[in-house]
């Protein structure tokens, strides 16, 4: 499994420019009798290093596409391109090696265990990576931690926070694993302007170290800190 998991990461090291590309995704879901689909024939290129803003209505499929982009939901139909490979041939165990190693998510609610320290909600994803030393990611956290400016809060709890504080912990979280994709899902929905403004000044800074970031969102002024949007409705991208 270890040599496995290495063999991966040395792929994803020399991925193409073209990180994500999908073609003609559907995603459907029975409801009783009825087939509910979210996706509907989706085709969408990312390339490595872009900030994309995913925005559309209620509705519109915006978060089945984050799940399926973020390995937690595969496609009906359709193939999902990560990195050069086909998603599809990926086994399950893969599926989850990739999803914990090369992807980072950052979601509206924080979903910080309350009962854990700052330090340790940061830590909390290594502890499904094969061969992770702690003492590295120790020392990886506090890193990141220094990034997003709360060494003071190491041995703080959840709740001992902030909105914008918590999203910060979220956001060095996201990161641990160093992935290749960042997935933010309303990455501010539950925050004042001021902290809006520290988790997109964060946001824009990890994308000048080239990570790749796609940001789901209502909020139209934050495009504005993206180099593009994606906009959807009724399951299909109708610009991007």
């Amino acid at each position: 499994m270890l040599l496995w998991f290495s063999a991966v990461k040395n792929n994803f090291d020399l991925m193409e420019e073209e990180l994500i590309k999908l073609e003609g995704v559907t995603k459907e879901y029975p409801q009783g009798e009825i087939i509910i689909q979210a996706l509907r024939g989706v085709d969408l290129t990312i390339k490595k290093g872009e900030f994309v803003a995913v925005m559309g209505p209620s509705g519109c499929g915006k978060s089945t596409l984050m799940h399926i982009l973020g390995f937690l939901a595969r496609p009906t139909a359709g193939r999902y391109i990560f990195a050069g490979r086909d998603s599809t041939t990926y086994s399950d165990d893969e599926l989850a090696v990739v999803r914990n190693s090369q992807i980072g998510f950052i979601f509206q609610a924080f979903n910080l265990l309350p009962r854990t320290s700052v330090l340790d909600n940061v830590i909390l994803p290594t502890n499904y990576t094969p061969g992770a030393n702690y003492e590295e990611v120790r020392v990886r956290a506090l890193q990141l931690l220094e990034t997003v400016n709360l060494t003071h809060r190491l041995n703080n709890y959840p709740n001992q926070l902030s909105g914008g504080e918590q999203q910060r912990v979220a956001v060095a979280r996201a990161l641990i694993n160093s992935p290749s994709l960042i997935l933010a899902d309303e990455p501010t929905g539950n925050l004042d302007s001021k902290a809006t403004e520290e988790i997109m000044d964060i946001l824009t800074a990890l994308q000048r170290q080239g990570n790749t970031l796609l940001m789901v969102t209502h909020e139209k002024y934050l495009s504005n800190y993206t180099d593009r949007v994606i906009q959807m409705q009724d399951g299909q991208v109708v610009s991007s």
